[in-house]
């Protein structure tokens, strides 16, 4: 028999004891479940990145305009496809963008950095202009790139012509869309770094500073708030995209044409939070009992989780039950570290989360 085989040897069942889980639902038909938010926006949702689930959705899938969080997917296409450290002459073609503007100069000196703090802070439509001509070659070709991006996130409803969002009937996504390209660009520690960030200095041009604060209000005033990206326009109505983090859970938010969107997207992420949570599951060295080993110098070898396990879950959910997998049977020798099985986890009879089991010290053939 193929010694790699894995079998299971044992179950281990992590369950609330039968009174306490009785209390625990008796409790929970007590208590009435979070109403879904009333939002003002034409169209919202609410996203989950850990879960890949929306929690909350309204008219999410219609397509609209989507003003300055354009600039999202901007600075995704620009930090993949560019370096962010090649210093950028700024051409006249991106001088005198209406809307928002770093008011730059045609030939001033930025980094592809700095001027992605001006289009993310700022919202600077000249410095979406001189990103996409930099990176693009043309805003056409930027725009062009922009699109490949949204297909290869799979998005059959967003449709670019500009980096800066400004009114164009054939620019649009859906709120569910532009909820998973916030996701996507979330996921670059740099975009992070940027549209997290409450204000910045950048250059001038003249041997001075540009002083910066976020256009997103929710940074400075709500719990956890980690981006994402403000716009309007007249055609489209107030946009704005934002993610929050607490207690290891992130959720994005997303509204468009909203009147009332800091309220909106206050009640979106608080009624998020009140539905997941981040479940521990094991340690970081957590022992999981230990391996039979045949023709060794010690009868067993103890095995363990390398990194800790965690996972984001609903809070409504059944017992969590854990079975360790180990390789049997198995000959010596084995070695620290050696991978020897592994650990899942189950809840409401769904594999939620594994890990490999290795083992803690090294067991050689018996003489």
């Amino acid at each position: 028999m193929d010694g790699d085989t894995m079998y299971g040897i044992g179950v281990f069942l992590r369950r609330a004891a039968g009174l306490s889980l009785a209390l625990c639902l008796l409790f929970a038909l007590l208590v009435p479940a979070a109403a879904a938010p009333a939002v003002s926006a034409a169209s919202a949702a609410l996203y989950c990145p850990a879960t890949g689930k929306f929690v909350f959705t309204q008219n999410a899938d219609e397509r609209r305009g989507m003003a300055s969080t354009t600039k999202i997917m901007t600075a995704l296409v620009a930090i993949e496809q560019g370096d962010t450290d090649t210093e950028v002459v700024i051409p006249s073609a991106a001088v005198g963008v209406e809307g928002s503007s770093l008011y730059l100069k045609a030939g001033e000196k930025m980094t592809l950095r700095d001027l992605l703090y001006g289009l993310l802070l700022q919202s600077a439509n000249d410095a979406a202009e001189a990103i996409a001509i930099t990176v693009g070659g043309s805003v056409e070709g930027f725009s062009d790139l922009m699109n490949e991006k949204a297909t290869a996130l799979g998005l059959a409803d967003t449709h670019f012509t500009n980096p800066h969002g400004l009114a164009d009937e054939n620019h649009y996504t859906t709120a569910r869309e532009l909820a998973l390209i916030a996701a996507a660009a979330m996921e670059e520690p740099l975009f992070r770094e940027i549209c997290g960030a409450r204000r910045a200095a950048v250059p001038n041009g003249e041997g001075g500073k540009r002083y910066l604060v976020n256009h997103n209000k929710l940074l400075f005033t709500y719990e956890g708030a980690v981006g994402v990206k403000t716009g309007f326009t007249k055609a489209t109505g107030r946009c704005l995209v934002s993610a929050a983090l607490r207690d290891g859970v992130e959720l994005i938010a997303v509204t468009l044409g909203a009147p009332d969107d800091w309220r909106d997207h206050a009640a979106m992420l608080d009624y998020g939070f009140s539905k997941y949570e981040r479940v521990p599951l094991a340690e970081a060295g957590q022992g999981f009992g230990a391996l039979p080993l045949l023709g060794g110098d010690a009868p067993s070898v103890s095995v363990y989780t390398q990194a800790a396990v965690s996972i984001v879950l609903p809070r409504a959910r059944g017992s969590i039950v854990e079975r360790v997998e180990l390789n049997r049977p198995r000959f010596a020798p084995v070695y620290a570290e050696d991978i020897v099985g592994r650990v899942v986890w189950f809840a409401d009879g769904k594999e939620i989360a594994s890990a490999p089991l290795a083992a803690t010290r090294y067991v050689g053939r018996a003489e």
